[in-house]
């Protein structure tokens, strides 16, 4: 048995409980009925006397003069539910929890700043992390004892979690002193850790060296998998180093062409396989296996607004190295209907239940205006949790289906066979490797059956909060697919979400953009709990400019420059950038005193590099030399990590890579119609990393003057003398003459980048 794992987990800091002003809470009862993560819900009728993680436990726990027990874990994480099964909801076990600790969940996904540094934590003392992850602290808030899955009985070199408490216990009225000063230790250990990391964005940063970007290929070529991806299993879609390697290949290079064929093979490996859903599209989380054949079935909304992303700029780059455009765009346009079916949400007030089915009442993808965190890796059969049961095939089943010798040949072209290769219930659908001719066309007939058969099936619980950062990551990729495939139902959905950000999560001041907050999660239309972290801020602001520069509606920019000024006052105060605005008093205190700022991937995209490419972006839009200089600065990270641990700087290296090949700005002006939108369209579908597009209004009728433009960089654009469409290309802030044709732009596109 293992726990859910990700390559390295991050940090951060924040925090208060999610109550909300006025609600009464019982010493003594679990208190999680009311909060707005389904995760905690699930616990709400634990006999667990269970609290979120805010100032109140602890001063609980201080009260008490007893330890705070905090377990993390998240909604769709399946030991998560095996330990609650086994452990939080036995009476026994619960009766002594609950006289000789404070017991408090924590789902990750909510405050990924407390999962962060108690995950730093728990890798100290224990050698290892993962989810669920239980973690023994002060009344304070320091962190002395961890680990993560804890079985009911003793089991090989694992106690059992009734055997645990018991020593802790022991431990903490016996040995207090010791316990106290093991746990000062490791949080003075940790925050000189998070000092030698510290990032000055006030002072001037250092030039950025193509060749370690050539350097980091040539490691990645190093650690890459014969059967695509890096490393062996467990193994995770390396979504960050995919858009490196995409954007390294759009760039003439010694090492272009290897980017370009490492990515074509882990995009095609990943496409074809059991990590992909066949029948509905999406990807899971995860494979247990290294040739992706048995995924961990969870699917997440971040995995898959990030795949999107990668699989479209695929289709801009123009595919190849066996993995054609065309089969690539088939995939992005499923995961983007997935996404939209299976994860959007309808207005608030439009469901009742707190959790959907995924295939039982899906959301009409035009009432979509947020969209979920994640579907859970297991189903429910007869009251029982089963691992990926909605997905899994067996050739019995497949016969009820198609009929025998449909499902022969299905059974073959998708590798189901006489044993399950996850369980007595069956194996995944997967190819793993192209279907072409007859074989095309047998799968593109059984399907339609497969999925209603699938449909009928219980299906995994869904986690309906909504994650800001995350929704973020959604509108950047929505939008592009819409502008790349040629789908304005994807555009439209991103402008929906976009406006739930805006109108549910931003909270705006009255006459000061920068003094706006960004709160991280809502749920069910009502924004609760702390404020966003700096990945909420980054995500969204690159989801606003990407909305915009596909849309060329100046509400998004303006909206990013609110959220880009509310960042630097809120994580850069006093020059140094931090993950959280540290809230939190007991996560300062896990640190020693120290902010955190972690500069590595995790399942999603490092804060400080995501708001480095967004700084960028922002600034040849605005033509701020302040903002430009913050993500040189925070790029300075780079050759310390660059080539030794490219695998957890995907995000860094390809921002450093949009900032060699730019930024190249490009103004799109005069009257809207056939002509501008050609010229639009081909900048939409340039490769260029370092290309930002700037379109002027809604596009005034010929003739018309034009309106004072809210972006910067269209100041001073007129159309041509005869009002026909002009586009100005610019590289730093130097301008070449305005081009008025497709073929011109291109070469223009094309030289700039060299």
């Amino acid at each position: 048995m293992q726990a859910e794992q990700t390559p390295d987990p991050g940090t951060g800091g924040n925090g208060q409980g999610t109550s909300q002003p006025g609600e009464t809470r019982l010493r003594g009862h679990n208190a999680l009925g009311g909060e707005p993560s389904a995760y905690l819900r699930q616990h709400a009728h634990n006999p667990v006397h269970w609290q979120p993680f805010g100032d109140h436990a602890f001063a609980d726990a201080a009260a008490r003069d007893v330890p705070v027990f905090l377990s993390v874990g998240y909604a769709a994480c399946h030991w998560c539910h095996v330990m609650a099964h086994e452990s939080f909801e036995d009476q026994a076990t619960a009766d002594y929890l609950n006289s000789h600790f404070v017991a408090v969940k924590v789902d990750r996904e909510e405050r990924p700043d407390v999962d962060a540094v108690y995950m730093t934590a728990t890798q100290a003392i224990s050698g290892q992390g993962g989810w669920p992850m239980s973690v023994f602290l002060t009344p304070d808030g320091l962190a002395f004892h961890a680990g993560t899955y804890f079985p009911p009985r003793p089991m090989p070199g694992r106690p059992s979690f009734r055997q645990v408490l018991e020593a802790v216990h022991d431990a903490w009225t016996e040995r207090r002193g010791a316990v106290q000063q093991n746990a000062r230790s490791l949080a003075r250990n940790m925050g000189e850790a998070q000092l030698s990391a510290a990032v000055d964005v006030s002072g001037p940063p250092e030039l950025i060296d193509a060749g370690l970007l050539s350097a980091a290929v040539r490691s990645l070529a190093a650690e890459e998998d014969s059967d695509g991806g890096f490393g062996s299993a467990p193994k995770f879609p390396p979504s960050a180093v995919l858009e490196f390697l995409v954007r390294h290949a759009a760039v003439p290079s010694e090492t272009a062409a290897e980017a370009r064929d490492m990515a074509g093979r882990t995009l095609a490996a990943m496409a074809r396989s059991a990590l992909f859903d066949q029948l509905d599209g999406g990807f899971a989380r995860y494979s247990v296996t290294r040739d992706w054949s048995v995924p961990h079935f969870e699917k997440m909304l971040y995995d898959n607004a990030q795949l999107l992303r990668v699989y479209v700029h695929w289709v801009r780059l123009g595919g190849t190295a066996g993995f054609p455009a065309a089969e690539a765009a088939d995939v992005a346009g499923r995961t983007a209907d997935w996404m939209l079916a299976s994860l959007g949400l309808p207005p608030a007030g439009a469901h009742e239940s707190d959790t959907h089915a995924a295939g039982a009442g899906r959301t009409a993808e035009a009432e979509c205006v947020a969209l979920a965190s994640s579907l859970d890796a297991d189903s429910v059969v007869n009251g029982e949790h089963h691992e990926g049961a909605s997905y899994l095939w067996t050739i019995g089943g497949l016969e009820q289906v198609l009929g025998a010798a449909g499902a022969a040949a299905v059974a073959w072209m998708m590798n189901v066979g006489a044993a399950g290769t996850v369980s007595e219930l069956g194996s995944p659908l997967h190819p793993g490797r192209a279907l072409a001719g007859e074989e095309a066309d047998a799968w593109a007939r059984a399907q339609p059956r497969l999925r209603a058969a699938r449909a009928s099936r219980p299906q995994p619980d869904r986690d309906d909060k909504v994650v800001a950062g995350w929704n973020g990551l959604a509108v950047a990729a929505l939008a592009e697919a819409g502008a790349v495939l040629g789908r304005p139902d994807l555009v439209a959905a991103a402008e929906r979400i976009a406006a739930y950000i805006e109108q549910v999560h931003w909270r705006a001041a009255a006459g000061n953009p920068a003094e706006g907050e960004l709160i991280r999660v809502s749920h069910d239309g009502e924004a609760r709990g702390i404020g966003g972290l700096l990945e909420d801020y980054a995500f969204c602001a690159d989801g606003f400019l990407a909305l915009y520069s596909v849309s060329g509606d100046a509400r998004w920019y303006g909206l990013s420059e609110a959220v880009v000024s509310a960042a630097c006052r809120r994580f850069a105060a006093g020059g140094r950038l931090a993950d959280s605005a540290g809230e939190s008093e007991q996560v300062s205190n896990a640190q020693g005193g120290q902010p955190g700022l972690d500069p590595f991937d995790n399942a999603t995209p490092s804060g400080s590099a995501a708001f480095a490419g967004v700084l960028l972006s922002y600034a040849a839009l605005s033509g701020s030399a302040e903002h430009r200089l913050m993500a040189g600065n925070i790029l300075s990270l780079l050759p310390q990590i660059a080539a030794r641990a490219p695998r957890v700087a995907g995000w860094l290296l390809a921002t450093a890579q949009a900032a060699l090949a730019g930024p190249v700005e490009a103004a799109v002006v005069g009257p809207s119609g056939p002509e501008r939108d050609s010229l639009h369209r081909a900048l939409l579908l340039a490769p260029s990393p370092g290309l930002v597009v700037a379109v002027s209004g809604a596009g005034a009728a010929a003739g018309a003057p034009e309106p004072r433009e809210t972006v910067p960089l269209l100041r001073g654009r007129t159309a041509g003398a005869d009002g026909a469409p002009l586009v100005y290309v610019c590289r730093d802030m130097v301008c070449d003459r305005p081009v008025a044709t497709v073929s011109d732009v291109l070469e223009r596109i094309s030289s700039a980048r060299q």
